[in-house]
């Protein structure tokens, strides 16, 4: 099963996907205190830069009258920040910053007693893809050379990642699957763990997405193997995708910003409008080119038919690596 750009924009509600809207209630509101910024994954990794590079977007400008106070609730591939949103004593003063461990580990910790539905959309501020990294130093330069490698090493080539279930470990089995492959992984608390341990050669490839890399990449650390979007990626246009290998499969993650279970639509819209003019800014625009993310503006109707239809996907998704 492939999650496509294409397939991502289908889920709108309507054909055309709009700006998130602003509503007038969003004037008789503002926080009261510092809003609780949590962040469903460990420090270095993708949704941890993009929730630093918002704040400072909104601090920079003074959007909000405020601060937001990002904090890392990675534990459990997420767990930890789904239990803290959906306790939440203030709802309208905690908001969360996601990928698709919102739709995995519900699923997979069924007694965590979370239902994503209860919480509320706020912004979505993109979608990446990810890519097959090694070190430079690995000497491997194509995708055939890595599986050569990987099936020589018979079950002790090393991958690191962010845990069974999780975004990565889904590309992982798939391309594991398609390529008879017998790979050793290690499970970390975030992406951008991962990433550094590919740099101090503690692992022997990743599949991260380009935020967490490009640094390694730009300093000569990493080679990117093989892309799992739609078509080659600017940043990389030498590097093929699955698709052209001739499996019809792409993964995207998500980053958006969702609110607690129970917020009020004052605060709902407060944030819609606050985060609807970083995405629309040049700051966000030019993050994502530069991170190689594509944009998905959505409304809360078109946001929570994409939940519904992601819950469904991932739960195949799942099934499929548990055999």
């Amino acid at each position: 099963m492939k999650l496509t750009k294409r397939l991502f924009l289908g889920l709108a509600a309507s054909s055309a996907l709009a700006t998130l809207p602003v509503s007038a209630t969003a004037q008789d509101w503002e926080p009261t205190r510092p809003v609780d910024f949590t962040i469903m994954a460990g420090a270095g990794g993708g949704a941890d830069q993009i929730a630093r590079f918002v704040q400072s977007v909104v601090e920079a400008n003074d959007m909000m009258n405020r601060p937001l106070i990002p904090t890392n609730r990675g534990g459990g591939s997420g767990a930890e920040a789904l239990l803290h949103l959906n306790e939440a004593r203030d709802a309208d003063h905690t908001l969360m910053v996601t990928l698709n461990s919102f739709y995995t580990t519900p699923i997979r910790q069924d007694g965590l007693g979370v239902d994503i539905e209860t919480f509320t959309p706020i912004t979505m501020m993109g979608v990446d893809p990810f890519v097959l990294w090694v070190h430079t130093e690995s000497g491997i330069t194509t995708f055939d050379e890595f599986v050569e490698t990987v099936r020589e090493m018979d079950g002790e080539y090393v991958m690191g990642g962010t845990g069974s279930g999780q975004e990565d470990s889904i590309v992982i089995a798939f391309m594991s699957s398609a390529y008879d492959l017998d790979i050793n992984y290690i499970p970390y608390d975030g992406g951008g763990a991962v990433a550094r341990d590919l740099a101090g050669q503690q692992i022997m490839a990743t599949v991260n997405n380009p935020a967490e890399a490009n640094g390694f990449y730009a300093a000569g650390d990493f080679v990117p193997l093989l892309a799992f979007s739609d078509e080659r990626m600017p940043a990389y246009p030498d590097v093929p995708t699955m698709r052209e290998l001739g499996h019809d499969f792409s993964y995207y993650n998500q980053r958006a910003i969702v609110g607690a279970p129970g917020m009020s639509d004052e605060a709902a819209a407060y944030y819609r409008e606050v985060f609807g003019q970083v995405y629309e800014g040049d700051d966000w625009q030019e993050y994502l080119a530069s991170e190689s993310l594509s944009p998905l503006p959505m409304d809360e109707a078109e946001t929570r038919a994409y939940w519904a239809t992601q819950v469904e996907t991932h739960r195949q998704l799942l099934a499929d690596i548990d055999g």
